[in-house]
């Protein structure tokens, strides 16, 4: 990824990291509960609501390339059970690394080269900016990561009645008589035909019975 486009150090979620210096080795350990931001989660499944709180507990180690950023998020998620459509809560934990990168520089700290000369290079990597970084595309990374794909409210939930929709959790007891449908339009043609009819459906005379008990 090329350099970040101008963060705002306002922003919750850009952190600083200018107390760390540029000396390998130094820590910096941080705590922060921020406002979760929109779409944060998997699309018409699970995820955290906006603005709920997400807890983050950081730890930033600066390297020779840059400052690492080993973490975790936690938070609470909303969804829909996949098997019976209940709407569901889940608290997930999130942990992530990820290292942002200084822009290219020599032993004297110069700038030497901007970052996305080497597009091929500079794809997957994250920059600082002007000792800042944006933890928000690590934490959407991190997140999904963590949220189930199919969610469901409880382990052995039985879901919905194939025939009816019903919610079989709510009644355990609940089913349909299997009816064969070849007999089920031969009883009910049977029960709208005469008496004379079946007879003949049958090959018999009327009366031919009653003859033979005389």
């Amino acid at each position: 990824m090329a350099l970040n486009a101008r963060l705002d150090h306002r922003n919750p979620l850009v952190f600083d990291t200018h107390e760390l210096g540029r000396r390998p080795g130094a820590l910096q350990r941080l705590t922060r509960t921020v406002d979760a931001p929109k779409d944060l989660g998997i699309k018409d499944v699970i995820g955290v609501p906006e603005g709920a709180p997400v807890e983050l507990e950081l730890r930033l180690e600066s390297v020779m390339e840059g400052v690492l950023v080993t973490g975790t998020a936690r938070a609470g998620a909303e969804g829909e059970c996949v098997r019976c459509l209940e709407p569901l809560k889940q608290e997930i934990t999130a942990d992530f690394q990820e290292m942002f990168s200084y822009p290219d520089a020599d032993d004297r700290g110069r700038v030497t080269a901007e970052p996305g000369d080497d597009a091929e290079d500079d794809e997957d990597r994250l920059f600082l900016e002007d000792g800042l970084f944006d933890l928000e595309p690590v934490l959407r990374d991190a997140v999904v990561l963590a949220l189930p794909m199919q969610p469901v409210c409880r382990e052995d939930c039985p879901g919905l009645c194939s025939e009816c929709g019903a919610r079989l959790a709510d009644d355990p007891d609940h089913h349909h008589d299997a009816v064969d449908i070849r007999w089920a339009a031969l009883q009910g043609l049977a029960g709208t035909m005469k008496d004379g009819e079946k007879d003949e459906m049958s090959g018999a005379e009327p009366g031919v019975d009653e003859k033979q008990e005389k």
